[in-house]
């Protein structure tokens, strides 16, 4: 079966072929680690994860290596730290380990590879003193920047205007700047800051290098695939770009480019500046099951925009619920996960035909094509069916008994509407003539 992905840099759907013959390498940018994670961070290690699933089904003589970055460095994560008064380890660590906990909660595993920025600064430094060599980047006022004039090909993940990406930077004009474009590698750090020793001064690294230097320590000088946020194409992957390929003589840093599309709350994009962020800790106090959070953030193709709502994750627990209650008492042995599912996967990512695909086996009754399926996609049905004994926070005697009383007072639109929300569980109530009522699951 041939895996298509839609490449952002080629802008066309294109079929993958693995570059080598024993393993499939994939880096995704991770978080920064100051705050807890909202339900769109979330969204790239989700899908990038399904990725990562896939490919170790369709390629099973192939090591798949899947690495995600967490950054540790940064302007944010010292002032966290300073308005705490702690190291910034403390406040690193803190957040990662929260980053990962909620991670699993939506049935996401940890990468094989989680480099940290500050455990790769040696080979940050060398990848600077490397551009500084080649003449694509210089040092000025204790600071190193890359000079963009010098690397012609600039713009071409983005495909942005150099004035438009200018503005899009939202950069300092900064005097020791050769161009407006050009963007920082190294900084220096004032006494009190964070630093390490560097030809250039004791400082610390621009954010887009650290990315460059952990995939070339970790997985190589060109990897099989990139994947990120919509919102990193530029400037963070097109600097990604400039620097690996000037430091590494010409070879591609990527040679596929992924991006997922953003998280919304009222048609406004999720972010942490704007203050309309919903946290998948929030999300799970409140109690949301994991699993309904995966099944709303997968009904949404992943190039797609995702407009984040109470229906949709309300739809999301009625489904999985539904297959729970369906595979009540079913014993399931053996199974593979079904072409229909795999098929719409290939077809880049296309996770809600696969899911369509899912629900028509559980039409069919294909219980061991379900679950195989299921796990395929990330989604655990058998932790679903031990949360299935309620039904939007009630159980099912509950909803029985409220159905009795909306009759005893002739309110039989409720009663209805209690009917309707079990049918959507894949309970189907029926009235018997003494005035009872039974209960079964749909077949």
């Amino acid at each position: 079966m041939q895996l298509r992905l839609y490449d952002t840099y080629a802008r066309e759907k294109r079929a993958f072929a693995p570059a080598e013959p024993d393993r499939i390498t994939l880096y995704v940018c991770g978080p920064t680690v100051y705050n807890r994670a909202h339900i769109g961070n979330a969204r790239p290690a989700l899908v990038f994860g399904v990725l990562a699933r896939l490919l170790r089904h369709l390629y099973p003589e192939r090591q798949v290596i899947h690495a995600a970055n967490v950054t540790d460095i940064e302007d944010k994560i010292m002032a966290a730290a300073a308005a705490e008064g702690v190291p910034i380890e403390v406040v690193t660590e803190r957040y990662a380990r929260f980053y990962f906990d909620d991670l699993a909660a939506l049935g996401v595993p940890r990468p094989d590879i989680v480099p940290l920025a500050t455990e790769t600064i040696p080979g940050i430094v060398a990848m600077i003193a490397k551009l500084v060599e080649t003449g694509n980047a210089y040092a000025a006022e204790g600071h190193v920047l890359f000079d963009v004039p010098s690397f012609p090909e600039y713009g071409k993940l983005s495909r942005r205007p150099m004035d438009e990406m200018i503005a899009g930077a939202r950069v300092d004009v900064a005097p020791y700047k050769r161009s407006p474009a050009d963007f920082v590698l190294w900084k220096p750090s004032a006494p009190g800051q964070p630093g390490w020793d560097s030809p250039w001064g004791r400082g610390r690294p621009g954010w887009h290098i650290e990315c460059s230097a952990m995939i070339e320590a970790h997985l190589g000088k060109t990897i099989d695939i990139h994947g990120g946020g919509l919102d990193l194409e530029f400037p963070h992957h097109e600097n990604e770009i400039a620097q690996s390929v000037c430091a590494h003589g010409g070879a591609p840093l990527a040679r596929y480019w992924l991006h997922n599309g953003m998280v919304s709350m009222a048609e406004a994009k999720m972010s942490k500046s704007l203050g309309n962020v919903v946290t998948v800790g929030d999300l799970l106090a409140k109690g949301r099951k994991g699993g309904h959070l995966r099944y709303a953030l997968l009904s949404a193709h992943y190039r797609q925009p995702l407009e984040w709502n109470n229906a949709l994750i309300g739809q999301a627990q009625r489904t999985m619920d539904r297959y729970a209650g369906l595979l009540r008492g079913v014993a399931v042995e053996g199974g593979v996960a079904h072409q229909s599912v795999v098929e719409a996967l290939a077809d880049d990512l296309n996770t809600p035909q696969a899911l369509a695909a899912l629900g028509a086996l559980a039409k069919a009754g294909d219980w061991p094509g379900f679950v195989a399926s299921s796990a395929l996609l990330g989604l655990d049905i058998s932790a679903a069916q031990k949360a299935a004994g309620t039904y939007d926070g009630r159980t099912l005697d509950q909803w029985v008994e409220e159905r009795r009383l909306a009759k005893v007072r002739k309110d039989f639109g409720e009663a209805d509407r209690i009917r309707r929300l079990l049918t959507e569980y894949g309970v189907v109530l029926e009235d018997r003539p003494d005035g009872s009522t039974e209960t079964r699951q749909a077949t």
